[in-house]
């Protein structure tokens, strides 16, 4: 299931959407994502995503943002 979480957060070393596609990843491994880019740099952000390990800690404080939105 296609999704797309980017919201208010601003993570340091890394952009919302270079989160928002390791948390994704991280969530379940039967998630499809389908991230588009319409530049180099947005490419740069969707590749990062997929090597950026998101631990416990980093996990929770997204999920209290996200129910926060």
């Amino acid at each position: 299931m296609p999704f797309f979480p980017l919201g208010g957060f601003s993570p340091l070393h890394a952009t919302p959407i270079s989160v928002a596609l390791a948390w994704l990843l991280r969530r379940s491994p039967d998630i499809l994502l389908i991230p588009g880019t319409s530049s180099v740099r947005h490419l740069r952000e969707n590749v990062a995503g997929g090597g950026l390990s998101l631990g416990d800690e980093d996990v929770a404080e997204l999920e209290k943002i996200g129910g926060q939105a």
